[in-house]
């Protein structure tokens, strides 16, 4: 187990209802957890704290097996790619990597070199001296996924990675991750695409109102939901068809 979350509730100061309630997930090694839900689940409140970004109001993380008392000791074994696109507008693809890079005081030979695989296996190293704000969404999502695992994280964080983006984009960040998590990278991810999460998934976590409803493989949430022929059956039963804002 790379990770365990215990019991973790959080309140915001705004607000009387909890964003989380007494949340408990666990990420194996080599392990892909798809974290999903509707509008203000809960799941971007949970990634947050687990990247130490927020601070829980009770619970506990527990890394390989220890409780996690000082989130600076994970800094080089995470990586957060959010879903706000974290990029410099005016610099090139390279020149966002390599400062990005920087930051995690990669030498520069590694590092290059580390930019250059990665851009030439998401189809993007023809583009690389190209400003970001001339790319597409689907381009800008794909370099945003670079930045956060130049440093070749443990487990790798994403927020919504693939969305409002084209269907070759979406196909060549799955295949890119599939790949990654071969290599042994644990993952941890939020989504609405239930065909997505079904398709690459071994874990499947559905939250709501703060609280995980269910938690198992996407094969046994279907075999176990009646009636359910695929995931997004599974989670329009536990979570109701009612619109969320």
């Amino acid at each position: 187990m790379i990770l365990a979350v215990r019991d973790l509730s959080k309140t915001y100061k705004s607000t009387s209802t909890k964003a989380l309630d007494k949340v408990s997930i666990n990420i194996g090694n080599s392990e892909i957890l798809g974290l999903l839900g509707p509008n203000g689940a809960g799941k971007s409140t949970l990634i947050n704290i687990i990247a130490g970004l927020l601070s829980a109001d009770e619970g506990e993380l527990y890394w390989e097996g220890d409780i996690l008392k000082n989130h600076n000791l994970l800094k080089r074994k995470l990586g957060l790619v959010p879903q706000d696109i974290a990029l410099y507008p005016k610099l090139t693809a390279f020149e966002n990597l390599d400062f990005l890079g920087t930051q995690y005081q990669i030498p520069m030979p590694l590092r290059h070199q580390r930019i250059s695989e990665a851009l030439k296996a998401l189809d993007l190293y023809k583009e690389r001296n190209q400003l970001i704000n001339h790319f597409s969404g689907g381009m800008k999502r794909r370099i945003n996924l670079i930045a956060g695992l130049l440093h070749q994280p443990e487990l790798l964080i994403m927020d919504e990675p693939t969305v409002g983006i084209d269907v070759h984009s979406k196909q060549a960040i799955q295949e890119f991750l599939l790949k990654l998590n071969g290599e042994g990278m644990s993952m941890l991810y939020t989504s609405h695409m239930m065909e997505e999460a079904e398709k690459i998934c071994h874990q499947v976590a559905i939250i709501d109102h703060g609280v995980i409803l269910q938690s198992d493989s996407p094969k046994n949430l279907i075999i176990n939901t009646s009636g359910a022929k695929n995931l997004e059956d599974v989670f329009v039963k536990l979570t109701g068809k009612g619109l969320r804002n």
